[in-house]
């Protein structure tokens, strides 16, 4: 099962994959990791890379595609993948979509975490309070988060209506408890086995 997670940042897309891969024998796939492993190798592709993130450019979107591409023929990857941080734009999607279609693969399922922004802002608050200022992710703050809001809104929001016309997205209210959240997906998931 090939599964993508999509919601705002502090939605807990994280904590859930982390969840699914241990419970579903997914592989977790980070576009960061699989920048940085690609960077490590000594190949045109890992060249390119470590040229434009060195450069501080994002990593183009073809490019991205290919690195998936290769990743997800992995055997850790034979039962399944989660992807969380790709797709961001329609585009990417599309362009997602026609690479598995080459590999005969799909995505079999596009869990949406639903939370109003005002929850999004006490959960930044209560991660900043409760960790130790040297142990703190540089983008714990509320000025990066109303950034990070407002590109996602803008760019990966319209991901929503582009999956549900192709019959893949589930909505889960990220509000509820990590738990019952945890709860909702297994249900999601043994319904998309079962079909």
């Amino acid at each position: 099962m090939n599964i993508i997670l999509i919601g705002p940042p502090g939605a807990g897309k994280g904590t859930q994959a982390a969840f699914l891969e241990n419970n579903f024998s997914l592989k977790q796939l980070s576009t960061g990791d699989m920048c940085r492993a690609t960077m490590k190798e000594n190949t045109d592709l890992g060249n390119k890379v470590r040229v434009i993130v060195e450069a501080g450019d994002l990593v183009p979107d073809d490019i991205m595609v290919q690195m998936i591409s290769e990743r997800i023929v992995a055997p850790d990857c034979t039962n399944g993948f989660i992807l969380d941080g790709f797709p961001r734009t329609v585009p990417q999607a599309e362009a997602l979509a026609e690479m598995l279609d080459h590999k005969e693969l799909k995505i079999d399922c596009v869990i949406y975490f639903s939370v109003d922004d005002e929850i999004l802002l006490e959960r930044i608050r209560s991660r900043i309070s409760e960790t130790p200022p040297d142990q703190r992710r540089k983008d714990d703050n509320e000025e990066t988060l109303g950034h990070r809001l407002k590109v996602y809104n803008k760019q990966t929001a319209p991901l929503l209506p582009f999956y549900e016309k192709h019959g893949a997205l589930k909505t889960v209210d990220g509000m509820l408890p990590v738990e019952e959240v945890s709860l909702k997906l297994v249900d999601i998931l043994r319904s998309k086995k079962a079909e």
